[in-house]
């Protein structure tokens, strides 16, 4: 079935602006490393990922996994919600927020684009998002990541395979829930057509402090 140019012009939108947020997340980022006052080479060394690598995600060549966005984070000695704010959110301290319905700052990362919430808070020991999950091949052991602290999910729409070490692959439905232990390796995909969207919370906690 042949596309019509309705729904090649809606790909080219969709395209675009996957190509802007790839592009602000990773402004964002170098704005908070030269903050920070390191060069490409101490954030490499920092963080243990080849300076090339954080070149390209702050040119908005590549997105990040989140769990490079974690690893960015905890060597810049930040909460990751900075690494979601505009200059002028970065001091809020305050300790209650609310997001509104799609008002959520959007982040472009690998396999998944993101709707953070509640960002004016800073500091906080989970992050909440609402994730969009791409539909792709089944994952292999190197599609797998894992990191510290502890996540849920809850499918709001679409049909995903959710993928933990050591335990068999499950798919989840609209209404289905899982927790599971972050240092574990781990990956989820849509295996639907329908759009895939759960709400994701994961603890950020520094396990050095």
């Amino acid at each position: 079935m042949e596309k019509s140019p309705g729904d090649e012009a809606e790909g080219d939108d969709w395209e675009a602006e996957r190509l802007q947020l790839r592009s602000e997340l990773g402004s964002r980022m170098k704005a908070v490393r030269q903050a920070c006052g390191f060069t490409l080479e101490v954030a490499a060394q920092r963080t243990g990922l080849a300076l090339s690598t954080i070149h390209k995600i702050e040119n908005g060549r590549v997105s990040p996994s989140y769990e490079n966005l974690v690893r960015i984070a905890r060597a810049y000695d930040i909460g990751m919600e900075r690494l979601f704010s505009s200059d002028h959110e970065a001091q809020q301290t305050t300790r209650m927020t609310v997001t509104r319905a799609g008002q959520g700052r959007k982040v472009r990362s690998r396999n998944f684009e993101y709707e953070v919430l509640c960002n004016a808070l800073a500091e906080k020991k989970i992050i909440p998002l609402v994730t969009l999950v791409e539909k792709r091949a089944p994952l292999k052991p190197e599609d797998l990541e894992s990191h510290d602290g502890e996540e849920t999910l809850y499918v709001i729409s679409g049909r995903i395979e959710l993928v933990v070490e050591h335990y068999e692959p499950v798919i989840l439905e609209p209404g289905d829930c899982a927790y599971f232990d972050s240092t574990l390796k781990h990956g989820l995909r849509s295996v639907a057509d329908e759009e895939a969207k759960i709400f994701w919370a994961c603890t950020y906690v520094d396990v050095d402090k």
